[in-house]
């Protein structure tokens, strides 16, 4: 079994183990989501206070601190009432309530971090990690990482390391799409590369390897955000997240969110099939379907389209499953497909299709024509680096 940088601090405050990073009796702030448990189901908040630090504030991220609220929608202002602490919306309606409030860190020894993470660079908490890491250099408030698995392992990586001018809340590390870290290495990456002056302490996990996907860890799943329901949503939402930068629906408002792509202009869902079995991809297959979504795009209009069944997750390539996706549909329904132009994660002057991939040219040339594999291998040429450039941060083998 795996256990959480969560479970391996409680044991320690608890006088179980080592030194513990946060020490017992601190003045804690908290960032955490719904996520946030231990192997028994126990919210962080709750083990936290259990185990006698002072806690004084909860940061909520994107979607909340119960993962409840849909995607780019305000978090607001609460109170978490059992414990008496407040809970502090991370997300507003504007960039700069990506940080806290001025002020709010004033009194704290540490800033805990507790999120799981779902593999992606445009999954927004590790955004918020290295945007609280920012808030806290200089301030001499130790900032801990309670590691936790990446759920769709530690060994592929997907896509180019984003250039710091496609830098936004989707692209705000410098990471692949698909970055094989845990958020305890992606932080100890990010402060190396910043050189922020950061008293970072990660508490890692113990029984995790790099080959390890969550069906291997014993671990529950507990949804991190209302459309990842399950760990095998995680592992095709790199690919299929990208919908989110056109007019197809990615299947949010249906039970199986992400792995459903399509659109009412979509008429023939077989024809669809036979051209994608036609790039023979790794580790997937495709059905033919119809949806109604119940909200966000095409809300209850019937779609057609195709479901993604993943065959062999060691073999799946998620980014290149969904860019093969998004050429095809393009290709077929040419007057009908496009990509969506207005504001995404408070930016507005850059397609998000671009601001997805990483990229300012590559979603222009898969959406006129240019084959998806010759660009998939294109974006892999540009991470050829990668394993060297994290070889440092790496805590587990």
């Amino acid at each position: 079994m795996v256990h959480t940088g969560l479970s391996i601090l409680v044991e320690d405050a608890l006088g179980y183990g080592s030194v513990p990073a946060v020490p017992r009796g601190a003045r804690v702030g908290l960032v955490c989501h719904g996520a946030s448990v231990d192997q028994h189901l126990r919210y962080t908040f709750d083990l936290l206070a259990a185990a006698g630090y002072d806690l004084r504030f909860i940061l909520a991220p994107e979607h909340g601190l119960f993962g409840d609220v849909p995607y780019m929608q305000r978090v607001e202002h609460s109170r978490l009432s059992h414990l008496g602490v407040p809970v502090v919306s991370l997300y507003g309606d504007s960039i700069d309530q990506l940080r806290p409030p001025p002020g709010l860190l004033e009194g704290i020894d540490c800033l805990v971090c507790d999120i799981q993470d779902v593999g992606s660079r445009y999954y927004t908490y590790i955004a918020t990690m290295a945007i609280l890491m920012e808030v806290c250099s200089g301030t001499g408030i130790r900032f801990v990482v309670l590691d936790r698995p990446n759920p769709i392992g530690l060994d592929l990586v997907e896509g180019n390391i984003i250039p710091p001018t496609m830098r936004s809340f989707v692209g705000y590390m410098q990471l692949p799409a698909r970055h094989a870290l845990t958020p305890g290495e992606a932080a100890l990456h990010y402060r190396n590369v910043t050189g922020l002056d950061l008293d970072l302490q990660v508490v890692a996990c113990r029984g995790l390897s790099r080959t390890m996907t969550w069906h291997d860890m014993d671990l529950p799943w507990i949804p991190p955000s209302p459309n990842i329901p399950t760990p095998e949503t995680a592992l095709v939402y790199t690919g299929m997240c990208l919908l989110e930068g056109t007019n197809l629906s990615e299947g949010r408002g249906t039970a199986s969110p992400f792995f459903l792509a399509g659109a009412p202009f979509i008429t023939d869902p077989w024809g669809l099939v036979a051209e994608l079995n036609r790039a023979m991809l790794p580790g997937v297959a495709f059905r033919p379907v119809r949806f109604t979504p119940a909200f966000d795009k095409w809300a209850s209009k019937s779609c057609g389209g195709v479901h993604v069944v993943v065959t062999d997750e060691y073999e799946f390539k998620s980014l290149l499953t969904g860019m093969v996706l998004i050429s095809t549909i393009a290709r077929m329904y040419a007057g009908q497909f496009s990509i969506r132009t207005h504001a995404y994660e408070f930016v507005s002057d850059t397609p998000a299709l671009d601001l997805l991939i990483g990229d300012r040219t590559t979603g222009k040339a898969l959406v006129m024509g240019v084959d998806a594999m010759d660009l998939y291998n294109d974006l892999q040429d540009r991470n050829h680096s990668w394993w060297d450039l994290v070889q440092d941060v790496l805590l587990y083998r």
